[in-house]
């Protein structure tokens, strides 16, 4: 087992940080990127679902809405001030069967199940054990339960030409941070259903979507680099660099910008569902 108290501690302390602009600087991103889950698995109405590392929302609230006041959606999250977002949102949408608890996706403490579904959205390779966590997500999830989780599929090749400004001042923990490395199991769909598999579920299956991500200019991929997981990267460069790396990252967003100044890229997402055994 992986001793993932620090690990998780950074991961609370990054995202606390990030959650009063997390989503909140004008990029079609995280909602985009939860539908293509919902649409994987569409919630039911008056279903007990469960969403690990609910952030401010992106796939809680509207399972909240789809299965309506008789269903209870919970949501939990290492971040507080991402927790308090999501409960401000949810009164302010009227969703009144809606929970959210401060809570390590690692190992959940705070829940109980079982659910009927449990969704996570670019969260599991953020943690430091995934295997170990999807094993401790099975017995919140009733015996024929769905679960689905969204990693990242590959990344659009001139988005990854405008980030390797960022390589060469990242220690060895952090290059790709997005998917935890390029060669372990979130660099394939194969190997993220192994993942699945290997921590006990069944059925599992993947299926892929690719969403559009613009930029109104460089100054808007900057605002959301830094609203965003991206963030560590920028910390991890010496400050009186990081006008050089900004530099040169603008440098190479301007050979893709469109005639009004805009820089659309592409994201492929990564739906991986499975469900707990019957038996």
């Amino acid at each position: 087992m992986v001793d993932s108290s620090g690990h998780t501690e950074k991961m609370a302390n990054l995202f606390d940080k990030l959650s009063d602009s997390y989503d909140e600087v004008g990029v079609d991103f995280f909602q985009p990127i939860a539908a293509t889950l919902l649409s994987s698995m569409p919630p039911a109405e008056g279903e007990r679902w469960l969403d690990i590392g609910c952030g401010r929302g992106a796939v809680l609230l509207p399972v909240a809405e789809a299965i309506g006041p008789h269903g209870l959606a919970v949501g939990i999250d290492i971040s507080s001030g991402m927790i308090e977002h999501a409960r401000r949102l949810a009164l302010h949408a009227g969703l009144r069967n809606v929970e959210c608890e401060v809570d390590d996706a690692q190992s959940p403490a705070t829940v109980k199940g079982p659910f009927d579904t449990i969704s996570s959205s670019l969260v599991l390779f953020f943690l430091a054990d995934p295997l170990s966590a999807l094993r401790n997500w099975l017995p919140l999830l009733k015996h024929g339960g769905r679960i689905g989780v969204t990693t990242f599929g590959p990344v659009d090749p001139r988005w990854e030409e405008v980030d390797e400004v960022f390589q060469s001042h990242l220690p060895p923990e952090m290059k790709d941070a997005r998917t935890s490395g390029k060669e372990g199991p979130f660099a394939s769909n194969e190997g993220v259903e192994k993942l699945f598999q290997d921590a006990g579920f069944s059925n599992v299956r993947t299926t892929t979507a690719t969403i559009h991500v613009r930029f109104a200019d460089p100054q808007h991929w900057y605002d959301f680099t830094w609203s965003v997981g991206q963030r560590m990267m920028w910390l991890a460069i010496p400050e009186h660099l990081r006008a050089d790396v900004r530099k040169e990252a603008e440098a190479r967003l301007a050979q893709y910008a469109e005639p009004d100044g805009s820089i659309i890229f592409t994201q492929e997402v990564r739906n991986t569902v499975g469900t707990r055994p019957a038996d």
